[in-house]
């Protein structure tokens, strides 16, 4: 969360930065780490299968009722610890540039897994391209390039989260990030990938 708290302070296009939880010793600590703590989470949206999206709109109007309103939301997941300040800004700066209903970080799929060359299995054992078509791209050099959600930034128009119940809307944007600098902590490896990405960095 420290890391988290440090990007978004230092972000120049963000203009109130809050931590939204029902622990109040994480509260204490994000208090530490220069958040504002506005509120306590209702324990109802602090379960483990809790989805993101109502947990955000809790917060905005929970925001709105106390006399501030904003334009975007831009959702910050302390699981994906080492996004910068400047790439926050990014895609804030995308989104006013754009038509999009949102900006999200992303990264390149490694081509083994482009849709092109992904197989559905159906019941009956055989296999059909994830993309509808007969057969796949022959060659690697043709497969047009795809991306997957990196999930450190997303940058919502406040309109698409709250009217149309969505962190993504009908038209995305995406924001491409160095995969060197990425990791998202689901698991003990992932820790430890970032533990060795922060020593790199140190070095």
């Amino acid at each position: 969360m420290q890391y988290t708290a440090e990007a978004a302070l230092a972000a120049r296009r963000l203009s109130h930065v809050i931590l939204s939880t029902e622990d109040r010793e994480v509260a204490e600590v994000g208090r530490q780490s220069g958040l504002d703590v506005p509120f306590m989470r209702p324990a109802e949206l602090a379960e483990d299968d809790t989805p993101t999206l109502p947990v955000v709109q809790h917060a905005v109007r929970w925001m709105e009722a106390h006399g501030e309103h904003f334009d975007a939301i831009c959702l910050l997941q302390p699981t994906s610890p080492l996004r910068r300040a400047l790439d926050i800004d990014a895609c804030i700066e995308r989104l006013e540039q754009s038509e999009a209903d949102a900006v999200v970080t992303i990264l390149p799929v490694p081509a083994e897994y482009n849709p092109h060359w992904v197989y559905f299995q159906d019941d009956g054992g055989l296999l059909r391209l994830s993309t509808g078509e007969v057969n796949p791209i022959p060659r690697r050099q043709s497969l047009p390039p795809a991306f997957h959600r990196e999930g450190s930034v997303y940058v919502t128009r406040r309109d698409v989260v709250m009217e149309q119940h969505n962190l993504y809307g009908n038209s995305v944007v995406g924001h491409l990030l160095d995969s060197e600098r990425c990791v998202n902590i689901d698991s003990l490896e992932d820790w430890e990938r970032a533990e060795l990405l922060l020593r790199g960095w140190a070095n």
